[in-house]
């Protein structure tokens, strides 16, 4: 008898502990809308939280920005630059932020103001690494080339966000 009561409590701690980290990583994610990017080179979107879903669209871009719209255990409810939704496995969306370039060319600068000397000029859809974001202004690396933007020429972060 003391063998199964053993087993029960060694089950009911196993159990907590499960259930204390699966709390901890809810807490750990930030509360939906918010903006993500795609870490797997193919990722696949599907028109419900499930495999059994059909797949309506396969990303071959890893980074692309998105915007998560709402979490169903391990899905997420993403939206695309073009503003096509749909649910992915939460393990192909990554918090590295990341931000495309929307709509014309946009001018990189040496520092986070109008008059700076502009290092170089990018296209649209063209994707990088977003950093240190505020008054309008957001760091964006591409490919190891670093420069400012304005935070309105970019789709994946929020026209009054501050990133540290």
């Amino acid at each position: 008898m003391r063998r199964w009561t053993a087993g029960w409590v060694a089950l009911a701690v196993l159990f907590g502990l499960v259930a204390n980290d699966v709390a901890a990583q809810a807490k750990d994610r930030p509360k939906p809308p918010y903006f993500a990017s795609i870490s797997a080179g193919k990722a696949r979107m599907r028109s419900g939280p499930g495999r059994s879903y059909p797949a309506t669209w396969l990303y071959v871009r890893a980074d692309l920005p998105v915007r998560v719209v709402d979490v169903f255990k391990e899905w997420r409810k993403v939206e695309d630059p073009g503003g096509t939704q749909g649910w992915m496995l939460g393990s192909l969306i990554s918090s590295t932020r990341t931000a495309m370039i929307k709509e014309s060319i946009a001018e990189l600068r040496d520092r986070p103001a109008y008059g700076a000397r502009i290092l170089w000029r990018a296209e649209p859809g063209v994707i990088g690494r977003v950093s240190q974001c505020a008054r309008g202004w957001c760091r964006l690396d591409i490919r190891g080339q670093a420069g400012f933007v304005e935070i309105s020429r970019l789709w994946g972060v929020e026209q009054e966000e501050v990133l540290p």
